[in-house]
């Protein structure tokens, strides 16, 4: 098992930092997605700009405070959390990663791939709430 926490503030209003984030349809933010397709109002799958598929499914979705998710492609299997919060005009952002990895010899560099990850996505999304 691998677990990787990041969090984030941004000069945003929280409402525009939930919507990028939760709007699947809307990837082009992403600069490691190709394409997403919704399945139904709780699943969801991503597309590496290679092909490679992750499918999501959502657990909790509490409106500008949180957004949790299943996920699971052929790799590994884990669990999301994004938690949102509003403090003097500011957005905190708090995304934990908790995944089990399926292949054998893939555990040992689990924990840094979380992070590198993790670490595009906040890249990413600054650079969306400046667009």
């Amino acid at each position: 098992m691998a677990l990787s926490k990041v969090s984030a503030v941004f000069q945003s209003d929280i409402r525009k930092v939930w919507d990028i984030v939760t709007t699947v349809e809307n990837y082009t933010w992403r600069s490691d997605l190709g394409r997403t397709e919704i399945l139904n109002e709780k699943q969801f799958v991503e597309y590496t700009k290679d092909g490679y598929t992750t499918t999501f499914t959502t657990t909790v979705f509490e409106p500008c405070m949180r957004w949790e998710f299943e996920m699971e492609n052929s790799n590994m299997k884990g669990h999301w959390i994004g938690v949102f919060c509003e403090r003097d005009g500011k957005t905190e952002v708090e995304f934990t990663e908790d995944v089990t990895v399926k292949k054998i010899l893939m555990k040992p560099f689990a924990g840094v791939y979380l992070k590198k990850q993790q670490k595009r996505f906040i890249s990413d999304l600054k650079k969306a709430l400046l667009e």
